[in-house]
């Protein structure tokens, strides 16, 4: 039986969240592709590789690739499409191959891009559950995500002041992740709608994880990268 190409969530950001499966693969692993990214002044900086050092994964066997921060995804595509033909060269059936991707590799994750390619070309691959963000982001801030008969929604960063009236009016539960694409509509939408609970949280599971439910700062902050919104009706 062939070895598949193993996809590892890593959580968040907190190395303990990882789970255990997903550090066994890692603890055997021949390779790990994990992503970076490079700033102007070319440092490589890498959240992936923060938690695979403090879970003591060797150097010898980490392999970051580099996805460009530009809004034009055809640019990450191309980081992507080099992974892949990077590991369809080290594919032998028998060498353990792992790429990893922060919170859950199934949810919001780009990765599925070269999952989907080695599923054409007939590689196995297999992924391992992780801790999304926003369930990590519940747990810091002690709130229960949903309760009883409560239904929740979850969004990418794209988003519209009448999409959330419509949600929030019908009684759902809203996270919105990756704040920083709808800035400006977020910190609009909550200026203007004083009735609803908001929790704001920032670069959970880190160091610099940050959380706050004062209406009026979130309304006037600035929204990094790492950051999402769960507001409840």
């Amino acid at each position: 039986m062939h070895t598949p190409v193993y996809f590892v969530s890593l959580g968040p950001g907190d190395p303990e969240l990882i789970t255990l499966k997903g550090l066994k693969i890692l603890q055997q692993a021949n390779t790990v592709f994990y992503p970076a990214t490079q700033s102007k002044q070319g440092e490589v900086v890498s959240r992936a590789a923060t938690i695979l050092r403090a879970l003591e994964i060797p150097e010898s066997v980490l392999c970051p690739f580099i996805l460009p921060m530009s809004k034009d995804r055809s640019h990450a595509q191309q980081a992507y499409d080099s992974v892949y033909e990077e590991v369809v060269k080290q594919h032998d059936g028998e060498k353990r191959l792992v790429i990893v991707a922060e919170g859950d590799a199934g949810f919001y994750s780009s990765i599925h891009y070269i999952m989907d390619r080695l599923n054409d070309a007939g590689i196995p691959s297999e992924r391992i559950a992780g801790v999304p963000a926003f369930i990590a982001a519940g747990a810091l801030g002690g709130i229960h995500v949903v309760k009883q008969e409560e239904k929740l929604l979850v969004l990418p960063g794209i988003v519209t002041g009448e999409e959330l009236e419509q949600y929030l009016g019908s009684g759902l539960t809203v996270v919105i992740m990756k704040l920083s694409q709808c800035g400006d509509v977020i910190s609009a939408f909550i200026k203007g709608h004083a009735g609803y609970q908001y929790h704001y949280f920032e670069n959970v599971g880190t160091e610099k994880e940050y959380y706050t439910d004062k209406r009026e700062e979130i309304a006037c902050g600035k929204f990094p990268y790492f950051s999402l919104l769960l507001i409840k009706p």
